[in-house]
């Protein structure tokens, strides 16, 4: 499904429909909603219109529990933090409970032991792995999550969460598998800009290969996904010709 916006504005709040839109339906059917954040540049607005009026109030935050898809090997002070961006724009805005907050870091720890750490977290508290929603954006080389071409986590089949070192970046990344993932009954990706033009365009219709476009694996199982985009992204696209 591809929704194509005017702009990241138009995008944005179409984003935040459709959060409060999942949250409402999953604490309706299951009494929690359980959604993994993303990083980047994509989600900023959309978490700001999240944590303001109107809808700040249209989400039950105390029967809400925030993981994260992804996260650069920081600390969460850090500027490079995908939780910080978080906590900054959102997270310090809602009457969440701190403890319904999991993010993808801990002091003290290596980022190999905390994924297993992680992935024991996610068995006990998000049912048979399946997130409600899991927001994604998409890289100008494909890459979602910290799902990078060329990498052996593409090759990934029983880990949910991973941790290795991206020797490009000269640090440790820990992710969601796509495993996982698919698992999900909601999954957004959001990506705006020209410069992500040509990997939209190769991701959704051009030839598979996940080595070099790795958000190609992502197709889930039994849940949707959703593709919000705006003009300038969707300009390669053959259905915008």
């Amino acid at each position: 499904m591809i929704g194509i916006y005017k702009n990241q504005q138009d995008l944005s709040k179409a984003a935040a429909d459709l959060f409060t839109a999942c949250a409402k339906d999953a604490i309706t059917k299951r009494g929690s909603f359980t959604v993994a954040l993303t990083g980047g540049n994509s989600p900023a607005l959309l978490y700001t219109l999240l944590g303001d009026s109107p809808y700040q109030e249209e989400v039950e935050w105390d029967k809400v529990f925030i993981y994260w898809g992804d996260e650069r090997w920081v600390p969460l002070d850090d500027e490079k933090s995908n939780a910080r961006m978080a906590f900054d724009t959102l997270l310090n805005h809602v009457p969440i409970p701190h403890d319904h907050i999991y993010p993808m870091w801990e002091a003290g720890e290596s980022p190999q032991l905390y994924a297993i750490k992680y992935e024991e977290l996610l068995d006990l508290h998000v049912t048979s792995g399946q997130f409600d929603l899991i927001l994604l954006g998409m890289g100008e080389d494909g890459h979602t999550a910290s799902l990078f071409p060329g990498t052996a986590v593409l090759q990934e089949k029983k880990k949910g969460v991973a941790a290795y070192y991206l020797a490009e970046q000269e640090m440790y990344r820990i992710t969601l598998t796509a495993p996982l993932i698919n698992k999900a009954r909601t999954i957004v990706f959001m990506l705006y800009g020209s410069n992500k033009a040509n990997a939209l365009h190769e991701v959704l219709e051009g030839d598979r290969n996940i080595e070099k476009y790795p958000a190609q694996l992502i197709q889930p199982l039994d849940g949707e996904v959703h593709w919000l985009v705006d003009e300038a992204a969707a300009k390669k696209l053959a259905s915008r010709k």
